[in-house]
């Protein structure tokens, strides 16, 4: 991963087609879409998981989920 994406950690809220919403704080809910690792991995990721994301300090309204936590 690049050095300057900041990790979030947070909650998936919504789920689209490929899209998924994750609260991070009570107001910042970014777009995220599934690294190509978990999808290789077959890792489903739903409603109400845990999760870690990357997100571009240029775009604070897209990431990326790198990570499902158990």
């Amino acid at each position: 991963m690049a050095d300057d994406m900041m990790e979030f950690e947070g909650v998936v809220e919504t789920m689209a087609k490929d899209k998924w919403g994750v609260r991070v704080t009570a107001n910042y809910i970014p777009l995220c879409a599934i690294s190509g690792k978990i999808r290789q991995s077959g890792i489903k990721i739903t409603i109400g998981d845990r999760v870690r994301i990357a997100v571009s300090p240029y775009n604070l309204q897209l990431g990326r989920i790198t990570f499902r936590i158990k």
